[in-house]
């Protein structure tokens, strides 16, 4: 749909028109004022030679009142409007805390039948999450030794999925996995957040490991439930995995140092749940549970999306300006000159015939 947003601009359409007979009415007064005792064959005679030259409806006119109306056009401001679109906004506030510690790098886990690292499995599993949370606004915090907030609190889940793709171990240190650090920032990103029936304060924390740096996550866990942050624990790790040393195989189990107590305590303490995934199959069956507890809302917002045009009405109203002064340039010409004089002898060759044709004919 097409429309103006100062449709009012087109009361001056006609302002171009007044000008110019304001100015006729101007130029027969002071004529009316000249008295001179030969003036009728000085007016004849100005008619005479200037009859072809002079024209109320000349084309440099036209195209001048053209370029007058494209530009009101453009002063108009004209834009398209699509279909309305709606988009399903819940109201939920979901923060997203992720593991990248050392121990994250554990060939432990399985993704297309290729031995893989914990922090590649979890990708796997949550980009697809974050791409069904249509309506929540997400966020992400990468932790290890010290918890950083990647992206804040957003509709746009394009950018949380790039971010959480491009983590990498690391980034956050190495050495320390800081779960109450974590939740803190957690806290501290959505505390200002009003939480009421239709406005729910999540956070879902995903670790292997245990705290051994920063603030205690139990009472980091205690000022979540005061401010009414809900939390849902997630212990991913095999359970086992073979070494194969010179010696053959040892079995050995990878997940030694996940503190399930503690991450449970945190879950009990909010109101949330505590998960334990041992592999692929379980973090995706984790997360598809997480969507039925916290599902999305249907409450919608609608937009209409638009599209500005002024400048195609703008561009051609500059055309014409510079045509319109090339054609006066031309005019000044020899060429022109020439070109105008053989158009007056053409017509009045014609008036000529026409007046010898009347003649005959009497």
């Amino acid at each position: 749909m097409y429309s103006f947003d100062w449709p009012w601009i087109f009361l001056l359409l006609p302002l171009p028109i007044l000008s110019y007979w304001l100015s006729k009415t101007t130029d027969s007064e002071q004529r009316q004022a000249l008295r001179v005792p030969f003036y009728t064959q000085i007016s004849q005679l100005s008619t005479h030679q200037n009859k072809p030259a002079l024209n109320t409806f000349s084309p440099l006119l036209i195209l001048a009142f053209f370029a007058w109306i494209f530009l009101l056009i453009a002063c108009a401001q004209p834009k398209w409007s699509g279909d309305v679109i709606e988009i399903p906004v819940s109201g939920r506030d979901l923060m997203l805390a992720v593991d990248i510690s050392g121990s994250m790098d554990t060939k432990d886990m399985f993704f297309a039948q290729d031995a893989v690292n914990r922090l590649v499995a979890v990708k796997s599993v949550i980009l697809p999450f974050i791409q069904q949370r249509k309506g929540d606004r997400l966020g992400l915090i990468l932790f290890a030794d010290n918890a950083y907030l990647q992206t804040p609190l957003t509709f746009d889940r394009k950018t949380i999925e790039k971010m959480l793709y491009e983590a990498f171990i690391g980034m956050a240190g190495k050495r320390a996995t800081a779960i109450g650090d974590a939740i803190g920032l957690a806290v501290k990103r959505l505390k200002d957040l009003p939480a009421d029936e239709s406005n729910s304060r999540v956070l879902i924390l995903l670790t292997d490991g245990s705290n051994n740096a920063g603030i205690d996550p139990v009472t980091a866990a205690k000022l979540a439930k005061q401010i009414g942050i809900k939390i849902y624990t997630i212990g991913f790790g095999a359970d086992e995995m073979i070494i194969r040393s010179f010696f053959g195989g040892q079995r050995v189990n990878p997940s030694r140092d996940l503190d399930e107590k503690t991450l449970r305590k945190i879950a009990q303490l909010t109101g949330g749940q505590y998960f334990r995934a041992r592999d692929t199959q379980e973090l995706h069956k984790i997360y598809q549970l997480l969507d039925q507890l916290e599902p999305v809302e249907s409450d919608n917002l609608s937009y209409r999306p638009s599209k500005a045009l002024f400048y195609w009405p703008l561009s051609m109203a500059l055309i014409l300006s510079l045509l319109i002064i090339f054609l006066q340039w031309f005019r000044g010409t020899p060429l022109a000159q020439k070109m105008l004089k053989k158009i007056i002898y053409k017509q009045q060759q014609y008036r000529n015939w026409e007046i010898k044709k009347e003649h005959n004919n009497v």
